[in-house]
């Protein structure tokens, strides 16, 4: 028994204590760390007039804090983009470490005032600088239980009526998440470039006079229509295009229209597209002024489409504005136009108000309200057409959408209303006749293509309708000038989002206290074992008298028997 004892204790006085503290320490160094990978979009940056929009950082190693508990550049804020306000916004750009957002995950769920509150913010964010690397991540369900985590941790803290042992034990099991988005370096893209393309219709030869050329039709008074593409938003995605949409389909229809033998036109209609609307201050109209102005020697007005639809209403408003620099007189061609567009209203809509606004161009003020201000500005009779009745509306910048088919409707509503206007201006004809009907009525199957038109030069789709329909098809480009760029693109790099669950600082002092008892108790044990060992011997140990005296009365015993 003593031998096994001495065994035993050698093996504790030698190094298995030791060995034993070493694995358990590379166990919990080296134990397996399971992240979370989610897709992420990084918000837009660019540049306009010198001024910085976006962020110019990417990367984010940093611990995730909900948006009621951080307070410090060392914390990341990952949130959802419904609970965010301006005046979070406002304080996160500038003092925390990172924001990462997430989308809802159906826009159209949300009542009236959060869809409004959201188009708010996004104005606000695109009207802003960043110091802070700021991400949206598509609706995920793990991605919201980390949210949920991260909230009811910060925010159902221990409670004043828990007892101090509570309190601890929640502190020391309580999660933490750890965020990491390598995005590497931000560098300006030297091919910034933006598109314009323009085309004209010119007049069939069939249809002018006997006595009239092709040179006389190229005198005739010109018709401009303009619309921008929205390339981007709080993020570089693709909104619906429905300026584009009816731009092109005004196209087709006065092609087939401008070249009919029964008809002939009194005007030139010319076509002006470009990929850079209200967040570029109008860039491709500018440019396009600077290269083709001396060819507008007789503009009879120039019409810019502009929020034609409203991508995501939260109002009961149905209504089609007309923006001008200045009231028109009467009996000019804006103010005829106008007229018509009224009567046509009231023909084709359901209860579609056609209201004039008049707004004075600030001259101060670096950016823009309206497309036409840049005509108005070189006295060129001009005017937009827009579902929006103010120029600071954020639905001109959302990125976000309502139901399509409702925006199918509403566009194909307004596109008769233009066309039937416009058609009865040109061509002369009684307003309250229709001229787009039977085989030259506007049809889904007109709209529907269009809407998914993303830029001037994806695919090529735009430059083939153009072709298609109008003549002088040209495309240029506006590209920022190397010692002072009006504007500036940035490179994007694919990036994703890993989150790390790990445990708070209080659980390291709380396990470096655990496993220093731990030693301690190995210690004491080791050290006081032979004591310990030598105390329960005599504890067992027998009394050897008694011993001799039980064997001596079980012989008596034996004999008796």
């Amino acid at each position: 028994m003593m031998n096994e004892a001495d065994s035993l204790t050698e093996i504790f006085r030698g190094g298995l204590p030791h060995c034993l503290l070493i694995v358990f320490s590379l166990l919990l160094t080296c134990s397996p760390v399971m992240p979370s990978e989610f897709e992420v979009i990084s918000m837009s940056k660019y540049d306009l007039n010198g001024q910085h929009y976006g962020s110019r950082v990417a990367s984010i190693s940093l611990e995730a804090r909900s948006l009621y508990s951080w307070n410090t550049s060392r914390h990341c804020v990952l949130t959802r983009l419904t609970d965010l306000s301006i005046h979070d916004f406002d304080k996160l750009r500038q003092g925390a470490g990172g924001l990462i957002l997430m989308l809802p995950a159906n826009i159209l769920n949300l009542d009236p005032e959060t869809k409004e509150l959201i188009t708010i913010l996004e104005q606000s964010m695109l009207t802003h600088t960043a110091a802070v690397p700021i991400y949206f991540a598509p609706y995920n369900k793990d991605l919201e239980k980390i949210i949920d985590d991260i909230t009811y941790t910060t925010t159902d803290s221990p409670g004043q009526n828990q007892t101090a042992l509570a309190q601890l034990v929640v502190t020391v099991s309580a999660n933490r998440y750890h965020i990491n988005v390598g995005g590497g370096s931000i560098a300006a893209n030297k091919n910034s470039k933006i598109p314009i393309i323009h085309g004209e219709l010119i007049p069939n030869q069939l249809a002018l006079k006997p006595t009239e050329s092709v040179a006389d039709g190229q005198k005739l008074p010109v018709i401009l229509i303009t619309a921008n593409l929205k390339t981007f938003g709080i993020y570089n995605d693709y909104p619906v295009n429905a300026d584009a949409a009816v731009l092109l389909v005004l196209m087709e229809l006065f092609s087939k229209l401008h070249y009919t033998s029964s008809m002939a036109p009194k005007y030139r209609l010319r076509f002006l597209l470009s990929d850079a609307g209200v967040l570029l201050n109008f860039q491709g109209s500018k440019k396009w002024l600077e290269v083709d102005d001396n060819a507008l020697q007789n503009v009879e007005f120039m019409l810019c489409l502009d929020t034609i639809s409203e991508s995501l209403s939260y109002t009961t408003e149905n209504a089609l504005y007309m923006h001008v620099s200045k009231p028109p007189k009467d009996k000019t061609s804006i103010s005829n136009f106008f007229k018509l567009l009224k009567s046509s209203a009231e023909k084709y809509s359901n209860g579609l108000a056609v209201e004039g606004v008049h707004k004075k161009i600030n001259l101060a003020d670096t950016k823009l309200a309206w497309e036409h201000e840049r005509f108005s500005i070189k006295r060129y009779p001009s005017f937009t057409l827009s579902s929006v009745k103010s120029p600071r509306s954020p639905i001109r910048t959302t990125i976000f959408k309502n139901d399509e088919s409702r925006l199918v409707e509403h566009t194909l509503n307004t596109t008769r209303i233009i066309a039937e206007a416009l058609a009865s201006f040109m061509y002369k004809v009684d307003p309250t006749s229709s001229i787009f009907e039977g085989q030259l009525a506007i049809k889904e199957e007109n709209i529907l293509p269009y809407f998914g038109v993303k830029s001037i030069l994806h695919n090529n789709d735009v430059k083939d309708a153009f072709e298609k329909y109008l003549n002088n098809v040209k495309i240029i480009y506006d590209k920022p000038d190397a010692r002072d760029p009006e504007f500036m693109f940035y490179n994007e790099n694919e990036v994703k989002l890993n989150v790390y669950r790990v445990k708070p600082a209080i659980f390291d002092l709380f396990l470096t206290f655990v496993i220093g008892a731990y030693l301690l108790a190995v210690f004491l044990a080791i050290q006081y074992f032979p004591r310990f060992y030598d105390e329960v011997s005599e504890l067992t140990k027998e009394d050897p008298a008694g011993q001799s005296n039980g064997h001596s009365s079980e012989r008596v015993r034996m004999k008796s028997h």
